[in-house]
């Protein structure tokens, strides 16, 4: 259910929005949202975004320059760092990967609801997620899925209609997936829209390196061959070719800390700092 909060807005009250993704063409319940979102604007005093594309849509729709502040999510470098080839070894060995296996994440949910998932939720691009992991099949790469995250049973079972291995599994709690991010050899972000995402940062912060959509704040910290690969549109072959380049790159060694160098600057006590400074205080010196 959609709250109309502008109607409780006060006039003598300055207010802060969020605004990280969505667009009109992802549906009728995500316009009706943006539609009431934007209704509030005259009220609001800043919106806060991540993304360059995200706040360029922003701009488009007529929201004033001086109201949107960007600022990245963050992400816990001293948290989600590379493996040590002995961490490497243990984390594939915990989840039983076989030797030689080319490991490719998908941390996320993307299923609709919360139960089985059977039903895709497609803003989330699980069908281009398969397709890929298919398609790298074929080129003779011998692919293994790692997934973590509820509502998957539409990625499961495509995957074992193409008998691609698959391991799924459930952390307790956040830190957990660390290890997980230490299994891979790859991640592939597959979406149709984002805000972030998180697994974005944290696989740059582990080491990992990062085939993405033209979503979120991927085209803020991607450069090609550099510290990943992009992807302009959503085609399959296409993520298919970038990531057997990525896996081949002579110089895969140097991405990964160039990759890792790259969201060294959203560590969280960064971005949080620039909350205080973009976002609140200068409203807090003018009340």
């Amino acid at each position: 259910m959609w709250l109309d909060w502008g109607q409780y807005m006060s006039s003598s009250n300055r207010y802060i929005a969020s605004f990280f993704h969505g667009k009109p063409e992802d549906g009728p319940d995500v316009e009706r949202h943006i539609d009431r979102f934007m209704s509030t604007i005259s009220r609001l005093e800043r919106i806060v975004t991540a993304a360059s594309l995200v706040e360029q849509r922003l701009l488009n729709w007529g929201v004033p320059h001086s109201k949107i502040v960007r600022i990245p999510i963050g992400v816990d470098t001293t948290l989600f760092v590379p493996p040590t080839d002995l961490q490497r070894q243990r984390a594939r060995q915990k989840y039983n990967v076989p030797d030689g296996a080319v490991v490719v994440g998908s941390f996320q949910k993307d299923g609709v609801g919360w139960g089985d998932g059977t039903v895709p939720k497609l803003i989330k691009g699980p069908d281009i997620y398969v397709q890929s992991m298919q398609i790298m099949k074929k080129a003779g790469l011998p692919v293994v899925a790692f997934l973590t995250g509820p509502a998957r049973g539409y990625v499961t079972q495509k995957l074992s209609d193409y008998k691609i291995p698959f391991i799924h599994t459930y952390v307790n709690d956040h830190s957990d997936l660390l290890q997980c991010f230490h299994a891979l050899d790859l991640y592939l972000l597959t979406s149709r829209e984002e805000g972030g995402p998180m697994s974005l940062m944290e696989s740059m912060a582990s080491g990992v390196p990062v085939v993405s959509t033209f979503v979120g704040m991927a085209p803020d910290l991607i450069a090609n061959g550099v510290t990943g690969s992009l992807v302009k549109g959503y085609d399959p072959y296409e993520i298919c070719n970038n990531a057997v380049e990525l896996i081949a790159n002579p110089h895969l060694s140097q991405l990964r800390i160039n990759a890792r160098n790259a969201v060294k600057a959203l560590d969280w006590s960064i971005i949080g700092q620039k909350h205080w400074d973009l976002a609140y205080n200068p409203l807090i010196r003018l009340s």
